[in-house]
């Protein structure tokens, strides 16, 4: 995919610069080709905005969605609406329960193009901890 259909795919978003979402979706792309899930291991997606966090295994061979969790759904006390990387442990951990349950324990993991810092490695961390293997 060349960088300038990278680019027109990456101009719909507002509210980020133009240059930033170019590099995001670059990263994205880049990742995508070289992650993809199985019925063994399905793909452990996570998406960020700035409000919240949403992340789900994918099963890419059925295009099946085995669990979901999002910061929509947290119960929240007064603290935790201000600190998200505490709402992001929440989700891996409630997102690593979901999983077993659907019967995965292993997943390959996509971070969309989101750098491995702050919210989404605390995610990372917390489905770790969890059970989750990746």
């Amino acid at each position: 995919m060349g960088a300038s259909s990278i680019a027109k795919q990456a101009r719909g978003s507002a509210g980020v610069s133009a240059s930033r979402r170019v590099a995001k979706a670059r990263r994205h792309f880049r990742l995508r080709k070289k992650v993809a899930g199985s019925a063994e291991r399905p793909r452990l997606i996570v998406t960020r905005s700035a409000r919240h966090l949403f992340a789900q295994v994918v099963d890419d061979a059925k295009g099946v969605t085995l669990a979901s969790a999002s910061t929509y759904k947290l119960n929240r006390t007064a603290t935790d609406r201000q600190d998200k990387t505490a709402q992001a442990k929440q989700i891996g951990s409630q997102l690593a329960e979901a999983a077993k349950a659907a019967g995965v324990s292993k997943v390959v993991f996509d971070r969309a193009g989101n750098t491995y810092t702050g919210r989404v490695a605390a995610f990372a961390d917390a489905a770790r901890e969890a059970g989750l293997e990746f």
